[in-house]
């Protein structure tokens, strides 16, 4: 069973984010709030960071940065890549 609601004489919507009733100012006050921060709970705050980027940090894999070693000692891996990163350059350039 649906049911509907007709409006029953002139209503005005509320504003959002105001209060009924409320003036926009109440009592003229030009205050602010205020935070502060201890030095010891900043100090937390760095460490906590730190800690979180420590550990989404990957672990060492030995073997893959031995493989990278071997790469990057054998010169036709070089000049492959040099290759590849030039020719990439110029297709960008003359795309």
């Amino acid at each position: 069973m649906n049911m509907t609601v007709n409006r029953i004489g002139h209503v005005e919507p509320i504003p959002s984010g105001k209060k009924p009733g409320r003036s926009e100012q109440a009592g003229g006050n030009d205050r602010t709030d205020v935070i502060s921060v201890s030095a010891e709970a900043s100090k937390q705050a760095e460490r906590y960071q730190v800690l979180e980027l420590i550990k989404s940090v990957p672990e060492l894999d030995d073997a893959r940065i031995a493989e990278l070693r071997q790469k990057i000692d054998d010169p036709s891996y070089i000049n492959g890549v040099i290759d590849a990163t030039a020719k990439n350059i110029l297709n960008a350039w003359f795309a």
